[in-house]
């Protein structure tokens, strides 16, 4: 082969070369860019992630709040929103409010009855059999509180910590409830005066026969009723703000009375109890326990340690209220300090 075309050959083969060369370093010089495209693609769809998990979260999150059930009907009494009522920042005014609440729902308000219960004593029937009363409820307002305080943290259902007490005597002890004669008191009136007889009367038939269990809680205006002409009762003399005034139901306190010096003998303790505001004939000064219904009371536990009978004698002017108990109770007696 000539010289002149060993030349072009290898011109040719240089060129080439050459050309390979050049297509070689501009891939290469791309390669960086690709590269950092994706990794802003990446980068970009991390943060879109992130993003997405905290908007999911806020989601999530809802604010705490406390329900108040009613254990007996399981229905929603309130809703609280501890953060609203100033839960963590001031916790003296949050318990204050709670306190405030649990006591109306408690104790009720002018307008609806609360939750608290007296107790209706059992009483023996004409025919011997017990007629029925009602269970004593008590709503524990400072637990109701404390239990809503701790669930305010997190949130929660609270039931209300009502707690039911039966009347504390075995019903097999009835028959025999009359057997002994442990305390009595006898008071006169006047049974010329019909309304103020007629008043003694009624009020003591409906404390006649009360069965008084063991640890029972007894009010008077419970076991009575309403002193109202509805319920029979008469106008008579009755004893309010330090003037003896017309009054329907006038002589009802002569039975509380009587009944308080005859409970008054053995081991009771007293939850309430008035004098009145003038001095009564027909029993000694500061021996009296005034009533009215809606108002004062005359209210006392039986702290004797044996189930009681009350037996109320009416007739000719003498009113006599006995402490009665089964015989086998008679040693067991606590007699009054």
């Amino acid at each position: 082969m000539s010289k002149l075309k060993w030349g072009i050959l290898l011109m040719l083969i240089g060129s080439l070369i050459g050309l390979a060369g050049c297509s070689g370093k501009a891939a290469g010089d791309n390669e960086p860019e690709k590269k950092a495209a994706e990794e802003k693609v990446k980068e970009e769809e991390k943060v879109k992630e992130e993003q997405a998990k905290e908007e999911e979260k806020k989601e999530v999150v809802k604010p705490v709040v406390v329900n108040v059930i009613d254990p007996n009907t399981k229905a929603v009494l309130k809703t609280f929103s501890p953060a609203e009522m100033g839960f963590g920042d001031d916790d003296e005014k949050y318990k204050a409010d709670l306190a405030q609440w649990a006591k109306e729902i408690a104790r009720g308000t002018d307008t609806k009855q609360g939750y608290d219960q007296r107790m209706t004593l059992d009483k023996i029937g004409p025919d011997g059999k017990i007629i029925k009363g009602q269970p004593e409820v008590i709503l524990e307002e400072s637990e109701l509180v404390d239990k809503i305080f701790a669930a305010s943290v997190s949130g929660g259902d609270v039931e209300l910590p009502l707690y039911v007490s039966e009347s504390g005597y075995d019903p097999a002890d009835v028959p025999y409830l009359g057997e002994v004669v442990v305390a009595s008191y006898t008071t006169h009136f006047n049974s010329g005066v019909a309304g103020r007889t007629k008043n003694i009367e009624l009020s003591a038939e409906a404390i006649n026969n009360i069965i008084l269990g063991d640890g029972d809680h007894f009010s008077f205006n419970t076991t009575v009723g309403p002193s109202d002409e509805a319920h029979g009762y008469q106008p008579a003399e009755e004893a309010i703000n330090g003037k003896l005034v017309m009054g329907i139901g006038g002589g009802i306190c002569q039975t509380s009375s009587t009944l308080f010096n005859a409970v008054d003998k053995v081991g009771v303790s007293y939850v309430e109890k008035h004098h009145h505001s003038v001095t009564v004939g027909y029993v000694p000064k500061g021996r009296d326990a005034t009533v009215s219904y809606g108002g004062k009371d005359f209210r006392f536990e039986n702290t004797t340690g044996i189930p009681l009978l009350v037996k109320a004698n009416f007739g000719n002017g003498v009113l006599t209220i006995e402490i009665r108990t089964a015989k086998k109770y008679e040693g067991m007696l606590k007699k009054a300090v």
